[in-house]
């Protein structure tokens, strides 16, 4: 290796867990300055290259440079105190600390020497700094509690914190997964603000757009290997694909050919006070209704509201052209009104069971007569349901905490789909979702409405939100202040226009 050529190299990286190969000659280079793309699908071995070269996972071979010298680190910590930090996809604030104290944390003392307490008031200052220098201080602020924050706010405040090392090297695991246009474009401006200061970026990312926006080069692995690195300069988006799903993808978005039935669900003058306001929205049977807007807008906060997670202040859910009272999400599984959440770990998942739990426990009744469940038939079913969502596991028997970001998307929507559900609210559907197994989502959402299923979807990738979506309503500031359809759900510029409130 040349002097100086690399801040950062890993080499014929080998990795198994339980005897499964996970990684076997995996290597990654990047320069100062350069953001490097790191691609592949849902369980090629992303996360585990950059856990190992974090040192959160001890590897099995090769070798990882860091500044040209041979490292090998115990812990997350030493990567960090060595100049490394990682952005993961899956978050882990504390909800009752505030953002200061999350920024900062393991760190108070190291910040504020000499004094016998932590100074909050100073910790609150540097905090604002950042928020202020990041364009954030319109929807976060030091004082406020983590758990007050939604899913791309919490995204924002993780970003921050790894900022504020000053590192070297900054892993970035699917950053803006959960972030609508406008935080992306901030998060953006952070990228470029760090290359200039020589900040070697390693961003792992589904979404070509974007690597073909802000990458130097790419590296791509597949199955636990490392298939090439190529510059974006010379690369096309179908030769990506190809190298990371080794077969040809069809491009574009499946048509809905789905007959459009009665209306199923009505929400009427839906309100929440200081959240949403006088909502009002219909879907059909067989339609897939689209929900755009910035985060903020109240798309995600209507949904759990109408789940029962949250409590209204005014509003009616109408079903099959009949009210229904819905106070706790059983309510509405009851009614088969089913939410597959964005947030997997909070209403998702249960991490710590299996696979086989996680999709049957709101479907026991599938499952049980005379208070028994009959295991055979709950293993084989939900082994089928996994397979069927292209789930990569060991077994049916796996924890759904082992499982890649991606596989646990496909888990919850395992569970959703056998629920046999007559609404199905899929909430950023796609989130880490690799480029292969979109196709088979968007597959499995038109197989649905031709059952006539009514579908609603939440989704801040646009093309996704235009390409699959019959109707578009749009939210902004807790209001509707736009439905489409026809060729207006088409233009992005239409509802870009709308989701600023419509000016």
């Amino acid at each position: 290796m040349e002097d100086n050529k690399y801040v950062l190299e890993a080499t014929g990286i080998c990795k198994s867990f339980s005897g499964v190969t996970v990684l076997s000659g995996a290597e990654l280079s990047i320069a100062p300055g350069e953001l490097h793309a790191l691609m592949g699908e849902n369980g090629a071995g992303k996360s585990t290259l950059v856990k190992i070269i974090m040192g959160i996972y001890p590897k099995d071979a090769g070798q990882v440079f860091l500044n040209g010298q041979n490292v090998n680190f115990s812990s997350a910590r030493d990567a960090l105190n060595a100049g490394i930090s990682m952005i993961h996809q899956e978050l882990s604030p504390i909800p009752e600390m505030t953002v200061a104290e999350n920024v900062y944390l393991g760190r108070e003392g190291k910040k504020f020497k000499g004094l016998p307490f932590v100074d909050k008031k100073e910790m609150n200052r540097k905090t604002q700094k950042l928020l202020d220098e990041y364009e954030l201080s319109e929807f976060i602020r030091p004082e406020m509690k983590m758990k007050v924050l939604n899913i791309a706010q919490t995204q924002m405040v993780e970003i921050m914190k790894a900022v504020s090392y000053n590192s070297r090297v900054i892993i970035m695991d699917e950053p803006t997964s959960s972030l609508s246009d406008k935080e992306t474009g901030i998060l953006f401006r952070i990228i470029n603000n760090l290359r200039s200061k020589d900040v070697g970026i390693i961003y792992i990312s589904h979404r070509m757009e974007e690597v073909f926006q802000l990458a130097d080069r790419v590296s791509v692995l597949r199955d636990g290997k490392f298939i090439g690195c190529v510059k974006l300069t010379e690369a096309t988006p179908e030769e990506l694909i190809n190298m990371m799903v080794g077969r040809e993808l069809e491009s574009g978005y499946p048509t809905n050919a789905a007959v459009k039935g009665e209306v199923v669900l009505e929400l009427k003058n839906f309100t929440r006070k200081g959240v949403f306001e006088d909502v009002n929205l219909q879907v059909r049977a067989g339609e897939i209704l689209g929900m755009s807007g910035l985060i903020g807008a109240g798309r995600s906060e209507v949904m759990r509201a109408l789940m029962g997670y949250d409590s209204l202040d005014s509003g009616e859910v109408i079903l099959d052209g009949r009210p229904v009272k819905i106070k706790h999400p059983q309510d509405a599984i009851h009614h088969h009104i089913i939410m597959a959440s964005e947030d997997r770990k909070a209403l998702g998942l249960i991490l710590d069971r299996s696979i086989k739990e996680n999709i049957s426990v709101q479907n026991f009744r599938k499952f049980s007569s005379a208070g028994f469940i009959h295991q055979v038939k709950e293993k084989k079913i939900c082994y089928e349901y996994a397979k069927e969502m292209t789930t990569k596991m060991n077994g049916i028997d796996d924890l759904a905490g082992s499982l890649s970001g991606g596989n646990q998307q496909k888990v919850v929507l395992a569970k959703s789909m056998l629920s046999a559900p007559k609404v199905l609210i899929m909430d950023e559907p796609t989130r880490g979702i690799d480029v292969g197994a979109k196709a088979k989502i968007y597959s499995l959402m038109l197989d649905m409405a031709k059952q006539g299923i009514a579908i609603i979807m939440i989704s801040s990738e646009m093309p996704e939100l235009i390409g699959m979506s019959d109707r578009v309503v749009v939210m902004s500031g807790g209001r509707v202040t736009g439905e489409l359809e026809g060729e207006e759900a088409k233009s992005q510029q239409t509802i870009l226009k709308l989701a600023l409130g419509g000016k």
